[in-house]
């Protein structure tokens, strides 16, 4: 995958109506702060198209990049942040089940794991409900960076058993500020594209 031209051409609120997007999409989910819009930029290659912040739960809203075209990438708000009222995390659940439930261009979803953690419940759970939903998950193994090397094998090996993911599953370490991972990722993404058509 070369990647052109991006933009951000779709913002959704809580009460936006889904855009009908003739393009198919890929989607991102992940908890607060598990490196979403670094890796987006990364993939974009643009140093802050996607809006990274210090500030963890920063993403309200479902964003639609336009990748050259033919696909779009789309940012789920983050989940499991502490400091965000029950109310707000809630509404965005809503938004998020409304999008997986809704979106006919779906064709997959990363979901992000910090390597340098356990998964918490909330990414079983958001993994769990992923997989209820049809759908099968290719697990992105963020911040490879902040591991030694010779980690790298145990840390996705933690993630594989605590997730249960299914036989077969794809785990791809990543490193947004080495780009390690990144070439792994456009194979992935162009192989999703043909097989879907």
């Amino acid at each position: 995958m070369v990647i052109k031209n991006v933009a951000l051409e779709i913002v959704c609120g809580p009460t936006s109506k889904l855009p009908d997007s003739i393009l198919p999409q890929i989607a991102f989910a992940g908890k607060s702060n598990v490196g979403k819009s670094s890796l987006i930029n990364a993939l974009m290659n643009r140093k802050s198209l996607a809006r990274t912040s210090s500030q963890p739960g920063k993403t309200q809203t479902i964003n639609y990049y336009n990748i050259n075209g033919e696909l779009h990438f789309v940012d789920l708000p983050g989940y499991g942040y502490a400091k965000v009222s029950k109310s707000e995390k809630e509404k965005w659940g809503r938004m998020v089940e409304r999008y997986l439930k809704n979106s006919k261009q779906l064709r997959a979803i990363f979901l992000l794991i910090d390597i340098r953690h356990e998964p918490s419940a909330n990414d079983k759970d958001m993994y769990d409900w992923i997989v209820a939903n049809g759908f099968h998950p290719i697990i992105i193994a963020t911040k490879l960076d902040k591991i030694n090397r010779s980690q790298k094998d145990k840390c996705v090996k933690i993630i594989r058993d605590k997730l249960g993911l299914e036989k077969g599953s794809t785990i791809i370490p990543f490193s947004a500020q080495t780009k390690q991972g990144r070439e792994e990722l456009y194979e992935t993404i162009d192989k999703i594209l043909e097989d879907r058509g």
